[in-house]
């Protein structure tokens, strides 16, 4: 089998990571694969911001777990010392699908280099406040922009989730 099949397979999402940095190497790594997703007509028009200041990290946290409804302290970033949000023109009809593959390219990526990769909602719901936006123009990104998903990185803490079994009666054949 491919080993690009073989990562689709075995890739699990990551609830508890090490507080080790990632190199950057290996993040422009992640990145660059989430820059060659596809996207409808080609246009590529998703962003990704990485954040790997921990201030400004532990922020993010926190207004995750505000809106989550999560009691104070929670992570839900489960300690993942470095995340990259996915953002979309909020004007384009796919910026949901078009992130979404952005999202998968960036979590095949990790685990192909031996990062743990989870996908964290509620950026949307982030970057529609006065503060996401500021941050927003604050990086110097302009125009309305929806926040599609985290990708929450890091090293594993602990053994790696066992792949489960498929459910059936998933596909259907017309010949």
């Amino acid at each position: 089998m491919s080993q690009v099949l073989e990562q689709m397979k075995t890739r699990r999402s990551i609830r508890k990571f090490k507080p080790e940095r990632i190199p950057q190497e290996i993040l422009d790594q992640i990145i660059e694969a989430g820059l060659y997703a596809a996207s409808g007509m080609g246009q590529q028009n998703t962003i990704i911001i990485q954040v790997t200041d921990k201030k400004l990290r532990d922020e993010i946290a926190r207004r995750n777990c505000e809106i989550g409804g999560w009691k104070e302290g929670f992570d839900p970033f489960y300690g993942a010392p470095a995340m990259l949000i996915v953002l979309a023109p909020k004007d384009w009809p796919n910026r949901v699908y078009d992130g979404s593959l952005v999202m998968g390219n960036l979590m095949l990526a990790a685990h192909e280099l031996g990062i743990g990769s989870c996908w964290i909602h509620r950026a949307k719901e982030e970057f529609e406040t006065p503060w996401g936006r500021e941050l927003l123009k604050s990086l110097g990104i302009e125009g309305e922009y929806e926040g599609i998903g985290h990708c929450a990185l890091g090293y594993i803490e602990g053994e790696y989730p066992k792949t489960p079994e498929r459910k059936g009666n998933r596909v259907f054949y017309v010949k």
